[in-house]
């Protein structure tokens, strides 16, 4: 999905397609000749919209699966990240106070990812982007630099080597899958299917206030479904954006 049409957009515009697809035959029910309204014809409508239908449920049940499972698993990814982050500066910690320029790289780098990602959390102090922009790999190479004394100080600079490689890619998992979302043929295919259904509905039901207020209910709850798997595909943008508690109670837990 472009990212310059918003989760909302695409709910409105699904709704308008769905009910338009409703009204539309509505409309050719009272300009198609009666025959084409027999109980034959309407039959095998029925069965084709049947079809029709099973393929758009199997579809949109296969696509809220996998946008709730994408959401999830980018979910546990930033508490995994925020834990390794605390393990991290403790390791660092228990390292010797020749890591206090390691641990300080630690809360900015935190500081910042906090800011730019969750910038209506990030406190005035956060929100105040030092003029260097402290990353894992200046951490990595500052602490390439040490140089232990014994076996005890050798393993932790390797322990704390590690915890930034997982860090980096637990980094590259999260964010360097952003730009991906729903392909915009397979959606565009879908709300044509389901608008079809609808069009079927409005053939075959009398046009009254009831029928049209029973297809809008269903035509606004589909639309809802299809906001809420583009938001989904969005998880740090939206109503459904990824929690900042793991990372904000790491970053205050830092340093003590």
């Amino acid at each position: 999905m472009e990212a310059g049409v918003s989760s909302f957009g695409i709910g409105l515009i699904v709704l308008a397609c769905v009910f338009g697809g409703a009204l539309l035959g509505m409309f050719l029910r009272g300009a198609l000749p009666g025959h084409h309204l027999s109980a034959e014809s309407k039959d095998v409508v029925k069965l084709a919209t049947g079809l029709i239908a099973t393929m758009a449920a199997l579809v949109l049940g296969l696509l809220i699966a996998s946008a709730k499972g994408a959401y999830d698993t980018q979910d546990n990814e930033v508490k995994q990240a925020s834990a390794n982050v605390m393990l991290l500066d403790r390791t660092l910690a228990r390292y010797g106070p020749e890591t206090k320029e390691a641990r300080e790289i630690v809360r900015g780098a935190v500081a910042r990812r906090l800011a730019l990602t969750w910038p209506e959390d990030a406190s005035k102090a956060t929100m105040e982007a030092p003029e260097m922009n402290p990353t894992f790999e200046t951490l990595g190479n500052t602490l390439r630099n040490l140089a232990p004394t014994d076996d005890a100080h050798r393993f932790l600079k390797s322990r704390t080597l590690e915890i930034i490689g997982d860090l980096e890619r637990t980094r590259w998992l999260i964010f360097g899958n952003l730009g991906e979302s729903l392909p915009l043929p397979f959606l565009v295919v879908l709300i044509f299917w389901i608008a079809v259904i609808f069009l079927s509905f409005g053939l075959m039901a009398p046009p009254n206030g009831t029928v049209v207020t029973a297809l809008l209910l269903a035509a606004f709850s589909i639309s809802a479904s299809l906001y809420l798997i583009v938001e989904l595909a969005h998880p740090f943008e939206g109503l459904l954006k990824i929690s900042s508690t793991p990372l904000r109670y790491t970053l205050a837990h830092l340093g003590q």
